[in-house]
Formats: structure tokens, C-alpha cells, sequence
């Protein structure tokens, strides 16, 4: 294994453990969801770079990228509906 994706997936586990770490120190759940989308986001990058260094431009990475990029609007939209669900929640306690 090379450096290079070594530290590409050394990234992503930092990612992870960042956005863990700010999942348990933000106090409200709509500042978690901020966490969680960026774990998915940036430790998702960091693997797929990962997997382009080590393959190339193989359809193995090209399925890798093709997952990631569904999983950025899915989630980005499922962070939005999650909001919104707390958004309600919230007030509805008031």
C-alpha cells in the first residue's frame, strides 16, 4: 500500500473520529446532524480517493464514485427532512 492511500485512509478515519467527537460535544440534535453529514461526506471522499490511487480509473473505483456521488443528495436530503422532523418536534414542545 502506498503512502499516498495510507494517508487517504488514514483522512477518513479522522473524519470519522472528528465528526464522533462533535456528535457527542454539540449540544442539539440539528447541530448533530452537521457532524453526521460530514462524516459521511468527507471520510466518503477520502475512501473514494483511496480507491482511485490504488485501481486507477477502473470500473471498480468508477462504482465507488457512482455510489458516492448517490450518497450526497440522499443524504443531504435525508439531513434536510431530519432537520425539519426536529424543526417540528421543537416547536410543537413550546
Amino acid at each position: 500500500m502506498s503512502v499516498a492511500v495510507a494517508l487517504c485512509l488514514a483522512l477518513a478515519v479522522l473524519c470519522a473520529w472528528t465528526a464522533a467527537l462533535a456528535f457527542w460535544r454539540l449540544p442539539t440534535p440539528l447541530e448533530r446532524l452537521h457532524a453526521v453529514t460530514f462524516a459521511t461526506l468527507a471520510g466518503g471522499a477520502a475512501v473514494l480517493l483511496a480507491a482511485g490511487l490504488t485501481d486507477g480509473l477502473t470500473p471498480r473505483t468508477l462504482k465507488c464514485a457512482a455510489i458516492w456521488l448517490v450518497t450526497v443528495p440522499v443524504g443531504a436530503l435525508l439531513s434536510h427532512v431530519t432537520g425539519h422532523a426536529l424543526h417540528i418536534r421543537d416547536g410543537e414542545r413550546r
